[in-house]
């Protein structure tokens, strides 16, 4: 935040937004650099998401561009009231276009290996659309697998969140947001026991005395 310029006056940004009217650029940088700091500090809010700080305080500086663009100063608002709802929906656009093609916690993360040295990702286990008898077969036995290792390495809260992210055990398939108001928790806390629990499948998945363990059983 120190490197960023001090906002400017209510006085300031009325001069340089008519000067930027009637065509002046060089007031529309001014407008643009004094108010970066606006930017950093919505962009803190989005802290907790894996998108890079720089990418995001670059997404918020179109919308903060954006907003200098058609800000109306006849109608009594200050420039940063406008530009905040501005810089927050251009973030909030490109959050919401990267979770169309990303989970938040990628589903193709490799928890284990299958008998010939393949790896086996969390999506195999819990989706299949191969409709081949010997695939169906080694799916059945790896959703034993996960369901066994579930039961048996996470703590029930782990349990729990996985089953909601993911849909299992007939559960619905929850956001992260919607699981922490659920459980009464943050939203970063919920990623942190998401991603412990998957690593804690995979490390369970990798062992060799389990997955002795679990064929005997099965």
């Amino acid at each position: 935040m120190k490197t960023f310029q001090k906002p400017l006056t209510a006085t300031e940004e009325q001069l340089y937004l008519q000067k930027y009217q009637q065509g002046d650029e060089k007031a529309r940088n001014i407008l643009i650099e004094r108010n970066l700091r606006l930017v950093a500090h919505i962009v803190k809010k989005y802290q907790c998401t894996e998108t890079d700080i720089d990418d995001m305080i670059s997404i918020g500086t179109i919308g903060l561009i954006k907003a200098i663009s058609t800000f109306d100063s006849t109608k009594g608002n200050r420039l940063a009231t406008y530009a905040a709802r501005c810089i927050e929906n251009e973030l909030l656009m490109m959050l919401r276009g990267k979770k169309k093609t990303s989970r938040e916690v990628s589903l193709y993360e490799p928890i284990g290996m299958d008998k010939e040295g393949n790896e086996i990702h969390l999506l195999d286990v819990i989706e299949s659309s191969g409709p081949d008898a010997a695939d169906a077969c080694a799916l059945k036995e790896d959703i034993s697998r996960l369901y066994t290792l579930m039961n048996s390495v996470l703590t029930n809260q782990e349990r729990l969140v996985l089953k909601l992210r993911y849909g299992l055990s007939g559960e619905q398939e929850y956001t992260q947001k919607v699981i922490a108001k659920r459980l009464g928790i943050s939203r970063s806390y919920v990623s942190r026991i998401e991603k412990n629990a998957v690593l804690k499948l995979r490390r369970s998945f990798l062992a060799p005395q389990n997955i002795k363990t679990l064929r005997k059983n099965s």
